[in-house]
């Protein structure tokens, strides 16, 4: 059984562990992008379930990497959730994505919430 594919962007090392530790807990297979240019890359190629996405990444910023998911075809039934401190640049893309959670965010509340969205697999 292929366990769904989730991506995560984030820059701070720690928080990266923490939320593939908390994602991979709810079944989900984990990539790390520690920048927005490496999500780019990586979301050309690949079409994960879900993407929790920092807002503040160096070089290429999560709103950029927001709007490529949003533009491509194959990205378009993702699930996206921001993974942010900045309340008021998150209330301006709420409508765009499917959840919003602020940092910080603990182990137990993204594992679980994840875990909720963890597509069923049927045979």
């Amino acid at each position: 059984m292929n366990e769904p594919v989730a991506l995560i962007v984030e820059d701070d090392a720690k928080l990266a562990d923490i939320f593939s530790s908390a994602v991979n807990a709810a079944g989900f297979v984990t990539v790390v992008a520690e920048n927005g240019r490496i999500a780019l890359d990586l979301l050309q190629n690949q079409t994960p379930v879900l993407i929790v996405l920092d807002l503040h990444l160096p070089g290429v910023s999560g709103s950029e990497v927001l709007t490529f998911i949003k533009q491509e075809a194959h990205l378009q039934n993702a699930i996206v959730m921001l993974a942010t401190a900045d309340a008021w640049l998150a209330e301006s893309l709420r409508a765009e994505v499917d959840f919003v959670l602020m940092k910080p965010i603990s182990f137990a509340q993204l594992r679980d919430l994840t875990g909720r969205l963890r597509p069923s697999t049927t045979i």
